[in-house]
């Protein structure tokens, strides 16, 4: 006998988790289904820290959603009880005519986000154990800062029970079968049934959404953490995390958390996943070439080899924004994918939209530029 909720969530990374919260804290009867366990590594939703800044380089339509995500993440943190959010700061170097520098301007111009230009002479004295190129401009914003993403994944799922949704882990879905009045769900343990679905199954997207042949690509991407020679990366010595656009790529990081360690990651680059399932976690020569140059070339307070690595997959779309939208075939499914590296300072307003979309059709929040319909093929 199938279990029937009203709406089913599929994968609780960091989207799914938001949305069965916001569905559950909304009275409503709603289901989740990980085929993993509660924020695990098989996605993008790990890693101990994500970055949360205004300034949104990559387009100032994502502001807005910012906005409201702070919003949403400090309340989550006062329902839970819970340190989820911590605004160290940012700092971001680069060309001054660079896509990234210009587009923090533009961002702060648009939405009068609050970012101060720094000068080469105080950047020196303000961000110590980085030798900054002499023609890069520096910039920081005191608003951004680091989220505890696993720590942000059990929180929603925990918060989510609490408001009575169910759960259930660890569950490999094996079909997703869409019916005029309703959406069926085989896993490897039990048949489901629903009136209407969400999916949010990163890597897994396109295997759940074959029929709508999303323009998706999923790459391996791999962090690390490095020994610190001196104290001036610590988070508790008040430094933040940093974002610079080299000529080679561009490369984020963090404050040190533990006095021993930092860790920091290239975000350009990567190499495709043909099975999220089959995921090549060990840490290969390649894999160091750019992120050493880089610590060469930038850190010199950091030792060159990292003392433990982590594995992780962006699911990236052909223009590097988000996709989330309703079924073009069946509007009971809702699903948000292709978030493409930077998409988890978002979970707590992504959850709220899959929420309202799922449940009203529309959703207040100004998504029109990451509908499906941007893509031809989609």
């Amino acid at each position: 006998m199938a279990i029937h909720v009203d709406y089913l969530v599929l994968g609780l990374g960091g989207m799914g988790s938001s949305a069965l919260y916001h569905l559950a804290r909304r009275g409503l009867n709603v289901l989740g289904i990980e085929q993993f366990g509660v924020a695990h590594d098989c996605g993008s939703s790990h890693g101990e820290t994500r970055i949360i800044r205004k300034a949104y380089f990559e387009h100032p339509n994502y502001i807005p959603l910012l906005e409201r995500a702070y919003e949403l993440w400090r309340e989550l943190e006062q329902a839970s009880g819970k340190s989820l959010f911590n605004p160290c700061g940012l700092m971001v170097a680069g060309p001054p005519d660079g896509q990234v520098i210009r587009g923090v301007h533009e961002a702060a111009r648009s939405y009068d986000v609050a970012v101060e230009k720094v000068s080469s002479e105080d950047a020196v004295e303000r961000f110590p154990g980085f030798q900054i190129p002499h023609d890069f401009e520096v910039t920081y914003e005191s608003e951004a800062g680091l989220l505890y993403v696993e720590e942000c994944v059990r929180t929603h799922i925990e918060c989510a029970i609490e408001q009575g949704a169910q759960v259930c882990l660890d569950e490999k879905i094996h079909s997703v079968s869409i019916h005029d009045e309703s959406i069926e769900v085989t896993t490897d343990a039990q048949q489901y049934s629903a009136s209407a679905v969400i999916v949010t199954a990163g890597a897994w997207s396109s295997t759940y959404l074959q029929d709508l042949n999303l323009p998706l690509e999923v790459v391996r991407k791999l962090l690390f953490w490095n020994p610190v020679k001196q104290p001036v990366y610590d988070l508790d010595a008040g430094r933040g995390g940093f974002f610079f656009d080299m000529p080679y790529g561009e490369f984020y990081g963090f404050p040190s958390l533990d006095g021993e360690t930092l860790k920091l990651a290239e975000h350009t680059g990567g190499e495709t996943v043909v099975d999220p399932g089959n995921l090549n976690r060990d840490l290969l020569e390649t894999d160091m070439h750019s992120i050493s140059r880089f610590i060469s070339e930038v850190m010199s307070e950091l030792e060159s080899m990292p003392i433990r690595h982590g594995t992780c997959m962006y699911t990236r779309t052909p223009d590097g924004h988000f996709i989330i939208d309703r079924h073009a075939l069946n509007h009971r499914v809702v699903y948000g994918a292709g978030f493409s590296g930077h998409g988890f300072k978002f979970a707590s307003v992504i959850g709220e939209i899959l929420a309202d979309l799922v449940t009203q059709g529309t959703t207040r929040h100004p998504i029109n530029f990451l509908s499906a319909s941007r893509f031809s093929s989609a």
